[in-house]
């Protein structure tokens, strides 16, 4: 995992400025904390702490519903083509089989069926973005 300089470095100086002992920056992938102690009061050090991200169970455990996941690698679309009605929406009824997403690998576009009969509660990746083989890319409540 790689962390980004920048973001440690705006995180220890907002700790600074406003004479915090703790902040948390958390995106996607990666949640970091970073830490300040004084003890003395004369040196100043700084811990950063980065987690990865979570496993399948601390993952299940937070998600629920039934997770649709890519079978393929490639790039998702959302619609049929540019400007097209998008095949999921949250909070659209949808039946096992229908068609949720396309994801294209190889010039060949692959549509994904549900998995199961219900209504979409989170869409969890936009319009043209790479997915992985595996990945969820909508939840079904």
């Amino acid at each position: 995992m790689k962390i980004d300089k920048n973001i440690i470095k705006e995180l220890t100086d907002y700790l600074n400025e406003f004479n915090l002992t703790e902040i948390e920056y958390t995106d996607k992938d990666t949640k970091i904390k970073v830490s300040k102690s004084n003890p003395t009061g004369s040196h100043q050090a700084v811990s950063v702490a980065a987690a990865t991200p979570a496993t399948d169970a601390v993952k299940s455990a937070v998600i629920s519903g039934t997770e649709v996941k890519s079978p393929i690698i490639g790039t998702a679309y959302l619609a049929a083509e540019p400007g097209a009605k998008k095949f999921s929406e949250v909070g659209k009824k949808i039946k096992k089989g229908e068609t949720v997403m396309i994801v294209e690998a190889m010039k060949t576009m692959n549509h994904v069926p549900s998995t199961v009969d219900g209504i979409i509660k989170e869409i969890c990746v936009e319009d043209g973005q790479p997915v992985e083989y595996g990945q969820t890319i909508i939840i079904v409540e």
